[in-house]
């Protein structure tokens, strides 16, 4: 599906440009086996441990939890008290921030989770920025049927997925202890504002 590089420039230059046929909730959907394939095939610049790759230039904090599979890429920097869990790729020069957790989510070169943030099932682009507390979201119990929809070209489409968070542009950046509803759509360069409540689909 296209809409991966629409929102993420360097998506079709990326190792991920090999499953660019998916929909972003079904990479994100896949991440584990995704993760544990590109895993397979990364080169000596890693330390691999079972699943986990870390880069050599990155910084892995005390007290972070890293649970493969998963890649950190060159030069990224991962906080004390962190998780990251479910299937991760974290792209060169990112930071994922004291007491954050990120589940099955591909975040792109630059980005970063500035600390208390949740980012679930989600791909984020290349220089994107969550303030403190802010939240991707990616399961709707509040609803009788959790299948996340996506309003996409002035449509509703059914994802098939119980859980999606968002696929956020390149260059977005989102304000301190705002909430990103699960199938949001976050065009490139978009601002999202303190405390904004970002609700796409119904």
């Amino acid at each position: 599906m296209q809409l991966a590089i629409d929102y993420v420039a360097s998506f079709a230059t990326s190792p991920l440009n090999r499953f660019s046929k998916r929909a972003p909730w079904k990479l994100t959907s896949d991440a584990r086996d995704v993760i544990e394939e590109l895993v397979a095939e990364i080169d000596s610049s890693y330390r691999v441990v079972g699943t986990v790759a870390v880069h050599h230039t990155a910084t892995v904090e005390d007290r972070a939890s890293i649970k493969g599979p998963a890649i950190i890429g060159p030069h990224c920097f991962v906080a004390a008290n962190s998780l990251i869990r479910g299937g991760c790729w974290v792209d060169e020069s990112c930071i994922v921030g004291p007491g954050c957790e990120l589940k099955s989510s591909f975040i792109f070169r630059k980005s970063k989770l500035a600390h208390f943030n949740f980012v679930g099932d989600s791909i984020l682009g290349s220089n994107v920025n969550l303030e403190a507390g802010s939240i991707v979201a990616n399961y709707r119990n509040e609803l009788p049927d959790p299948t996340i929809k996506i309003r996409y070209q002035g449509r509703i489409v059914d994802t098939g997925v119980s859980k999606f968070g968002a696929l956020i542009g390149d260059g977005c950046k989102i304000g301190a202890n705002s909430v990103i509803a699960p199938g949001s759509l976050i065009a490139p360069n978009t601002v999202i504002a303190r405390l904004a409540l970002v609700e796409q689909a119904s």
